[in-house]
């Protein structure tokens, strides 16, 4: 079986797309493990001050916590499942690559893990919204000086 420079152009030319968005999921990646990283780093100066404080700040900072641990785990969820689709779009890359440089029948295949990466795309993205609900109701929680009317 002998692979031609046109064939391999054209099999460059059909994993193109999928190219372009493996490397918006993995600039998704960059920005879910930013946030994750704040929020641990939040979370250690809290248990710091957990370990420290006593009466009336333990409970805000105890609250404040439990509420990173809920964003922290909700995060968690954006990046597995965002590191599933890169997976998914790297499998559909390679079968690509395979299906026609074998003239093996992967369309069913291929397409079956171009959903499955959508899907779990659609999904990170949807742990990603609810992560920043937590956020910005905890924000609106906070002891803000109050705006005159």
């Amino acid at each position: 079986m002998d692979i031609h420079l046109g064939d391999i152009s054209h099999i460059i030319q059909l994993s193109i797309a999928p190219v372009f968005l493996l490397t918006g999921v993995g600039t998704k990646l960059a920005v879910l493990t930013n946030r994750l990283a704040r929020i641990i780093d939040r979370s250690r100066v809290l248990e710091d001050r957990l370990g420290a404080a006593g009466g009336a700040g333990f409970a805000e900072a105890h609250s404040e916590l439990l509420t990173l641990y809920r964003r922290a785990h909700l995060i968690n969820r954006a990046i597995t499942l965002s590191t599933c689709c890169g997976l998914l779009v790297c499998v559909v890359i390679a079968a690509l690559f395979i299906g026609d440089a074998l003239d093996l029948a992967l369309a069913k295949f291929i397409a079956l893990c171009f959903v499955a990466g959508m899907l779990s795309l659609i999904g990170s993205f949807v742990y990603l919204l609810r992560e920043i609900f937590v956020a910005t109701q905890t924000l609106s929680r906070r002891n803000l000086p109050s705006v005159p009317k």
